[in-house]
């Protein structure tokens, strides 16, 4: 499996022992967390705004990931509206025992509100 599009991960991580589950494998929670940063990354390349996270839309693991396995969240930007920007965030991992493959892990979007100083929903991009 290539990188989507070619691009370069918005985070790239080694997933270590303390992330993991019972099971032995990543605690999905971690990928949440790990998705929520790769979407704000993918915001502030579009706008210098404070921004909150609003929705993540279903998140479906396909594949489980493992201790040692090099995770990357790739981003690319889906919709910008006058006060949100909804990302997609597409995470694959590179396994760390051989034969090192890369498989596809989930994909979610995430819809981000941009705030001004009080909290309040401001357009995401300057207008002029």
């Amino acid at each position: 499996m290539s990188e989507p599009n070619n691009q370069q991960p918005a985070i790239r991580v080694v997933m270590m022992p303390r992330d993991t589950n019972p099971m032995g494998t990543i605690f999905g929670g971690i990928i949440l967390s790990y998705i929520d940063q790769a979407g704000a990354v993918e915001f502030r390349r579009r706008s210098d705004k404070r921004m909150v996270t609003v929705a993540m839309h279903e998140v479906k693991f396909l594949a489980p990931v493992l201790v040692g396995d090099l995770v990357s969240f790739y981003t690319e930007t889906v919709k910008i509206g006058n006060t949100s920007l909804t990302a997609r965030v597409t995470v694959e991992a590179k396994r760390g025992l051989a034969p090192h493959e890369t498989v596809r892990v989930t994909q979610a979007e995430v819809v981000y509100v941009a705030l001004d100083e009080q909290g309040k929903p401001v357009p995401v991009l300057q207008v002029g």
